[in-house]
């Protein structure tokens, strides 16, 4: 028998090339009798939403109603009105609820070939939605509760980042459940390599303080960047003689983060104003830009864009210096160095000067 009487190859074998889908193959309606590998669709999926993100902030508390939430949404929003392409990737299985901080609650969201479609807040001011991509959007009531082992949640976090369709975005931000358990390990290895950095929130109560510098330790020892932390629930402002006082003794917590060389990023007031903004689903930084909410989370929304900032930064005088290696004379690499934009460009003229790849 001719050697050309043999099929070319198995025809049970999983064939390399890929659907074009933009979901994971579990939302698939032909995935019965699809013999692609499902494998190798998944894993490039993620690569390709991760190509077009840029900074991305984990906000971790070890411990549940510090106001990890609040944190996310807020500074997802803050970043949005300083101009940049912002996402929300709702990480809490049990307790998805950046569906009622940006008014979503209720609503539901459809498969498409290009996958999950994130809910677009809008408000005036903001130059580009905040995309919110939650399980929050996939539940047929919001009360339903979510019982999964481990393994449905493994494939979730892949779902999160893979099946919505983000597009590009300068930040995303996502709100971690608390703990540091399979969520967090899952994403922390799926974003390996990616530059990702953490933000904690925490109140001052010696409890929360525990738990909290237990997810500094995880941070430490999995190298993952901490930008620091935010102090929630921080201080009462007096309504009728305007005195401020704290609910919680905060001499413990400055010592404690300070023995863990952790900075104290933000203080947040316990405020109703936060908590009613938080209820009807728009982001107080946005609502009143100007009010003592908001002026309290500016600067953690200016540490994290100081963050996304240098890593824009190491990542570009890389890829210049890359470029000279590739015999690129001086003039073409100025021509590079000039699409970078002007804030962070006489800095990276800087670096490479101090290379010697610019003359």
């Amino acid at each position: 028998m001719s050697v050309s009487h043999f099929p070319g190859r198995d025809p049970l074998a999983l064939v390399p090339e890929d659907c074009g889908r933009g979901h994971a193959c579990q939302f698939c309606p032909e995935e019965a009798q699809c013999r692609l590998d499902k494998g190798q669709h998944e894993k490039k999926l993620i690569e390709s939403r991760l190509a077009e993100i840029g900074q991305i902030i984990m906000v971790m508390a070890n411990k549940g109603g510090v106001g990890k939430s609040t944190v996310s949404a807020n500074v997802a929003a803050g970043l949005a009105a300083q101009g940049y392409r912002v996402g929300v990737a709702d990480a809490d299985i049990h307790g998805p609820n950046q569906s009622r901080f940006f008014g979503f609650v209720g609503e539901r969201i459809r498969l498409s070939k290009k996958g999950l479609p994130p809910k677009a807040f809008e408000y005036d001011g903001l130059e580009h939605p905040v995309k919110v991509g939650s399980l929050g959007f996939m539940m047929e009531h919001d009360d339903t509760p979510i019982v999964w082992r481990d393994a449905y949640k493994h494939d979730f976090m892949h779902h999160l980042i893979g099946s919505f369709d983000w597009g590009p975005l300068d930040f995303l931000v996502i709100d971690m459940p608390p703990g540091t358990g399979n969520e967090l390990i899952t994403l922390a290895d799926m974003l390996e390599g990616h530059d990702v950095a953490a933000l904690l929130a925490t109140t001052p109560q010696e409890v929360a303080l525990m738990d909290s510098l237990k997810a500094v330790r995880f941070c430490q020892e999995r190298g993952l960047p901490l930008i620091g932390v935010v102090e929630n629930m921080a201080g009462v402002t007096c309504p009728h003689c305007s005195g401020h006082f704290h609910v919680f003794p905060r001499n413990h917590l400055a010592k404690a983060l300070e023995s863990a060389d952790v900075n104290s990023v933000a203080q947040i007031p316990l405020s109703p104003a936060l908590s009613s903004g938080s209820d009807t689903g728009a982001p107080i930084v946005v609502t009143d830009p100007e009010g003592p909410e908001a002026l309290a989370f500016a600067p953690a929304i200016a540490a994290c864009e100081a963050q996304g900032r240098a890593s824009f930064a190491e990542a570009a005088k890389h890829s210049l210096a890359g470029l000279t290696q590739a015999g690129l004379d001086s003039e073409e690499l100025q021509q590079a160095l000039n699409s970078v934009p002007p804030e962070e460009r006489e800095e990276l003229r800087k670096q490479l000067e101090s290379l010697r790849v610019l003359s």
